[in-house]
């Protein structure tokens, strides 16, 4: 019997790397995806089922086209888009092709890659995505780091319209979205910011999104402080919400220490 699949894309580091030792340790065998090549051999040599390595700029979309056409005869069950980052600065400080990278990385590539594999997963009505967003995909915007709290709110949305689109077919596919506060990964370095609240770790964080996608939960938030504090938003006006986020953002300057 074939061995069911899990591909992870920014599996190099942070969330997916612990993911993919999750899953590996569940019986999955893996394709995992990156740019840093050694730091993808090395989880290859750590996890005990097969795992074949993708050195992939998901910036560009055509290698994102390219990945699905070299994988899609696999039996590919889950899909983790994992891959991202942030730039902390005002909108017109930060460079702007670094934002436009974002944008491709954030969401273009996650939009093709659920795409691609989503009219597979229908067709054979099996198959788990799970769309790594962020807290700041729940908020309204986030002064600071404009775009990447808009990519987040791409990709939240996106997903819950897809869950209700599979859901009102009645399909046993699944998609939902991880929404994590304050992890301890390498996003805080790229990002060059410095987070104010306590931190989550990363297998932690991996953990609980792994077992509530079995769950099939569609919006998933790993804190229970996290948690509190996204439902408290809604609660109050869009323009205080904003407000008092854009001076939290500030708090995370590491030039401000």
């Amino acid at each position: 019997m074939q061995k069911e699949v899990a591909m992870i894309t920014g599996a190099s580091s942070g969330i997916g790397r612990e993911m993919a030792k999750q899953l590996s340790k569940q019986g999955y065998e893996l394709i995992l995806m990156a740019r840093r090549e050694d730091r993808l051999k090395q989880i290859r040599a750590e996890v005990n089922t097969a795992c074949e390595i993708l050195s992939v700029d998901l910036s560009i979309p055509e290698e994102c086209m390219n990945v699905y056409e070299k994988t899609k005869e696999k039996n590919i069950t889950v899909l983790i888009n994992c891959a991202g980052f942030g730039a902390f600065g005002t909108f017109t400080d930060i460079p702007l092709e670094k934002e436009l990278q974002m944008i491709d990385v954030n969401i273009k590539a996650v939009h093709i890659l659920t795409n691609l594999f989503l009219k597979d997963f229908r067709r054979k009505n099996k198959g788990s995505i799970l769309n790594v967003s962020s807290v700041a995909g729940l908020l309204p915007a986030g002064p600071y780091m404009a775009a990447y709290y808009a990519s987040k709110s791409y990709v939240t949305s996106l997903t819950l319209a897809i869950a209700q689109e599979l859901a009102d077919d009645k399909s046993d596919v699944y998609i939902g979205a991880l929404c994590p506060g304050p992890v301890a990964t390498e996003f805080n370095d790229v990002a060059e910011v410095s987070f104010g609240l306590s931190s989550i770790s990363a297998k932690d964080c991996a953990s609980y999104g792994l077992k509530k996608m079995f769950q099939k939960k569609t919006i998933i938030v790993p804190s229970t402080l996290v948690r509190l504090s996204s439902s408290a938003s809604r609660l109050i006006p869009r323009k205080w919400v904003v407000a008092v986020t854009g001076n939290q953002q500030k708090k995370k300057n590491k030039n401000n220490k």
